[in-house]
């Protein structure tokens, strides 16, 4: 590219610069330097002359002693585009493709009608890209986080519109821990690619595993609906379980841990696990007297209403009176009679059972009940034995509605 004098150049100087450019052209370096040097010996800071004589070191194939040269003529002007084409193309001979590349960006930032130039940049930052992306996989592979990291950082620098660059980096951040970042990184790259279902699952992952589960649903939601394969349906249902829990009462989520539990806690975990079911019964007419207020009020209305608990004579349900086995059988052999008039087929396999139970004989009016919800694999024998007066703790309920769910299911 031709260093041209600035204006104000003495003509004489400029004179000098222009032969000694022609001469170059036809490879004459003998004569393209001695105007140079006269040029420069005329003005030892003209940095076109400096320039042109760089020029002449890459045309006699020094590339190092031009890059030099170039750098010297930059001194004087940072912003002298010739100077800056030739630091890159030197430093391309040298294989510093980073260096050359910057020097090149800085030309067009110049002079933005470089388009010529604009095409080698765009090549140039491909390949320094590809390169880094090599190095930061390398680096990931033998788990060089850091090294990772910065590889990635320096793609981005080159491009930092790519969401896959985001994404990559993000995964780096996540598996050293560093969550922070991670987050931010792959928020970045869904804004600049919403379709990126991978980004999208792993915030799914991270805010989950920092207990934000309504956060974690809506980005497990949105990537499942993209691509179902990021996000299994078990880790959907599992989160969607969990957010469901984190809106129901403190007394409600407190129940799992109870070693024994009330009517009132039964009587929520089937209004909220059994709903479908529950709410196939014909509902009839009750009263209640003793529930107004209570945290489980409505899921003991709606129970009740199906006739899977019953109140008592004086229209009092007793919400905190402990559940033993023996009540629980009675509530389960109800539910399974709810379930069997869509199944009436698989209902056989507990209707018709007579299982002999080591503590319940068949004369007890509990029998048929135990018999039913211990056929049906709800509640299962211990031994033989079905310890009618033994208290339902919190984790046995759950699994009771868990096993009334598969049974009742489709």
């Amino acid at each position: 590219m031709f260093p041209a004098a600035p204006e104000g150049t003495p003509a004489a100087l400029a004179g000098r610069l222009e032969r000694g450019w022609q001469y170059l052209q036809f490879d004459d370096h003998r004569n393209a330097e001695r105007e140079f040097a006269a040029a420069l010996n005329q003005q030892p800071s003209f940095h076109p002359g400096v320039t042109a004589m760089a020029y002449l070191a890459m045309a006699r194939g020094n590339d190092k002693d031009a890059a030099s040269r170039f750098e010297s003529a930059l001194q004087v002007d940072a912003t002298y585009v010739p100077a800056l084409v030739g630091r890159g193309q030197a430093l391309l001979e040298l294989e510093r493709d980073g260096e050359a590349l910057a020097s090149f960006e800085a030309a067009l930032a110049a002079d933005p009608s470089l388009t010529d130039l604009q095409s080698r940049v765009e090549v140039l930052r491909f390949r320094a890209t590809q390169d880094m992306l090599q190095r930061a996989k390398s680096a990931a592979d033998a788990q060089r986080w850091d090294v990772a990291k910065a590889a990635y950082l320096q793609a981005l620098a080159a491009s930092p519109d790519s969401a896959f660059l985001y994404r990559e980096l993000a995964a780096v951040e996540q598996k050293a821990g560093q969550t922070v970042d991670a987050l931010a990184h792959y928020r970045r790259a869904v804004e600049l690619d919403p379709s990126d279902a991978r980004s999208l699952a792993a915030l799914g992952t991270i805010l989950e595993g920092q207990g934000d589960v309504l956060g974690s649903l809506g980005y497990y939601e949105r990537a499942r609906a993209l691509d179902p394969n990021e996000v299994p349906e078990g880790v959907l249902a599992r989160v969607r379980a969990r957010a469901a829990l984190a809106k129901m009462p403190v007394e409600y989520r407190t129940i799992p841990a109870k070693a024994g539990i009330t009517r009132g806690d039964l009587a929520a975990i089937l209004g909220i696990r059994l709903e479908a079911l529950v709410a196939r019964a014909r509902p009839r007419q009750v009263i209640i007297t003793d529930v107004r207020g209570h945290w489980a009020q409505q899921w003991i209305t709606a129970v009740v209403r199906a006739g899977v608990m019953d109140t008592l004579p004086n229209y009092q349900f007793q919400p905190d009176e402990p559940v033993r086995r023996g009540d629980a059988a009675l509530i389960v052999s109800r539910l399974l009679t709810l379930i069997a008039s869509a199944k009436p087929e698989q209902a056989k396999k507990w209707r018709d059972a007579r299982l002999a139970v080591a503590d319940v004989s068949p004369s007890h009016l509990s029998y048929p009940a135990v018999s039913a919800a211990a056929a049906a694999g709800v509640m299962p024998l211990v031994d033989g034995s079905f310890e009618l007066l033994r208290e339902v703790s919190g984790a046995d309920a759950f699994e009771i509605a868990v096993r009334l769910e598969t049974l009742a299911r489709p």
